[in-house]
């Protein structure tokens, strides 16, 4: 029951991106373009996620536990660290020069494959190098 709930959900956010063209990096790119030809629309993408976010803290406020797990996993870091700020900026730019973050990069693999290709193997080499990086700091 928990694979079939976790595939919905999975099926529901991509067609969210899908139909928000997030998964177009050009209607991307376009948004973070605020001194060009920029497209705002991504702005009701952004205030539609963040209200979606809220509801889930208001359904979290109210119940003791999940429908679907034993126990709430909420992020318990508060601080803002070096490493925060370095992922966030490479993460921006990343985004920012490809027009793809993770989710709609892999969507490239099926309907631009020639860049989304390149998008997931940095990806896949980035987070690669993170696992390293996080391996050797813990000896």
């Amino acid at each position: 029951m928990n694979a079939i709930i976790t595939l919905l959900a999975g099926l529901i956010f991509g067609l969210g991106l899908a139909f928000s063209e997030m998964t177009n990096p050009a209607v991307v790119i376009g948004f973070l373009d605020i001194f060009g030809d920029w497209n705002p629309s991504l702005i009701i993408v952004m205030a539609s996620a963040i209200a979606v976010g809220m509801l889930g803290y208001f359904i979290k406020s109210k119940q003791l536990r999940p429908f679907i797990a034993s126990k709430w996993q909420v992020p318990t870091l508060r601080q803002i660290d070096s490493k925060l700020i370095i992922g966030s900026v490479l993460f921006g730019i990343g985004w920012g020069l490809s027009g793809y973050c993770p989710g709609p990069g892999l969507t490239a693999l099926v309907n631009n494959f020639n860049e989304g290709i390149y998008f997931v193997g940095a990806l896949i080499i980035g987070s690669g190098a993170h696992f390293l990086q996080t391996k050797m700091s813990q000896k």
